[in-house]
């Protein structure tokens, strides 16, 4: 349910309400917050909350610092783990300079343009995650170490899987905040879990995703544990991955995947440092079913994007190469403006790589592109890129061109 103003300022009231976090995320898709009294939620709404950035990643240096926090009065969620009384509720924010412009490094604010532009060209985007992460013990000191909490493998069961107390208090959780996930497992790693989520619009599914990092930490913590969403924790056990489900629909009803799948196949290399952001985004691509290769297939999970087996509202195309350090706002907005290019210059989908990319033949294999191999080969076609300069602002561009 959304909610307007006036229906969050009567809540706020009338129900115990006593902290309101007010949360956006820095350029890398860190959440950060600043919490204010209910007497400050009026003000907050009709002016703005500053926020000094200079201390903020990817937000400009100390000597235009002052940016203001506009909440959303359609996200707001109570945060189930806090107390029932004198309760906490969370709302993610616009980000503006103090003369009302918006802040253009303020991720969630772009894939809104992005969004409305699509709209306007008569497309409509959906999304969905399938998120991975790993669950480590704490040593004595409290402190993340590199113990797995179970030795469990994929789809295993209790008494193996020992996460599986821990993913349906996650679910739960989820589910209070108005998140429905779908399913959870155990994955292939030990320790390693995934949950996934129902299909919503790009903006939703992306403030999601960053709830749903937030939440699965406070519920490991809450458990004697830490969650790590690195793509490769573990040097010989599996790689995390966050795979994006996406669709689109046209006003016209014309099936456009096709020609949204050749754009993202042909400008996925351009994109992949925003999408795998770390050094550790390289040592999982190309193993343990991440892709390598620049291809599609149905069903196939060596492929960079397959195509699920589903019909209807279900059928969908997955991105398999995206990890979770990527920040889901900027992901999104990319992968829809590269749908757009391939719609938009009618590009034919190339024929599908329907072969087990890691078991097949060099010969056959040198026929595809592959992604780029390092964090500095991904800088490099991203900073040399006319797609990615006319998608993302050169200010939050050139955040990602440094060490990360």
């Amino acid at each position: 349910m959304k909610y307007s103003t006036q229906e969050v300022l009567q809540y706020v009231g009338e129900e115990d309400v006593k902290f309101i976090r007010l949360a956006f995320c820095d350029v890398y898709g860190k959440q950060k917050n600043i919490s204010i009294m209910p007497g400050e939620l009026e003000r907050a709404f009709r002016y703005g909350i500053a926020a000094d950035a200079s201390a903020i990643a990817g937000f400009g240096g100390e000597v235009h610092s002052d940016l203001f926090l506009h909440p959303d009065p359609s996200t707001i969620t109570v945060l189930p783990w806090r107390p029932e009384h004198g309760r906490v509720v969370r709302m993610f924010c616009d980000i503006t300079y103090p003369d009302g412009r918006t802040f253009e490094n303020d991720a969630r604010s772009l894939l809104k343009r992005v969004v409305e532009e699509a709209r306007n060209e008569g497309y409509t985007f959906a999304f969905g995650s399938e998120m991975e992460f790993y669950l480590f013990k704490l040593d004595e000191n409290g402190d993340p170490t590199k113990i797995p909490y179970d030795r469990a493998g994929y789809m295993d069961i209790a008494p193996d899987d020992k996460g599986e107390n821990v993913r349906r208090e996650i679910c739960l959780t989820l589910e209070q905040m108005g998140i429905r996930p779908e399913g959870s497992h155990h994955e292939e790693g030990p320790g390693q879990n995934e949950i996934d989520f129902r299909y919503s619009d790009p903006l939703t599914a992306a403030d999601n995703a960053v709830t749903f990092s937030a939440v699965v930490k406070t519920i490991a913590g809450r458990n004697g544990l830490c969650a790590d969403f690195s793509p490769k924790p573990l040097e010989e056990s599996p790689g995390s991955g966050m795979h994006i489900n996406l669709s689109v629909q046209g006003k016209d009803g014309k099936d456009a995947m096709p020609q949204m799948i050749a754009g993202i196949l042909e400008k996925i290399a351009e994109m992949t440092v925003f999408l795998n952001p770390t050094e550790k985004s390289y040592e999982r691509l190309g193993k343990d079913k991440a892709p390598r290769y620049i291809t599609w297939s149905s069903e196939n999970r060596s492929q960079l994007i397959r195509i699920p087996a589903a019909v209807g509202e279900y059928r969908r195309a997955e991105v398999r190469s995206p990890d979770p350090s990527a920040n889901p706002y900027i992901a999104y907005s990319l992968l829809i403006k590269a749908g757009l290019y391939g719609i938009q210059n009618q590009l034919e989908l190339p024929k599908p790589a329907d072969i087990n990319l890691f078991s097949a033949d060099p010969e056959i294999l040198s026929a595809y592109r592959v992604l780029p191999r390092s964090l500095e080969e991904a800088v490099e076609c991203a900073r040399t890129s006319r797609f990615i300069a006319e998608c993302l602002p050169e200010s939050l561009a050139s955040t990602y061109y440094g060490v990360i």
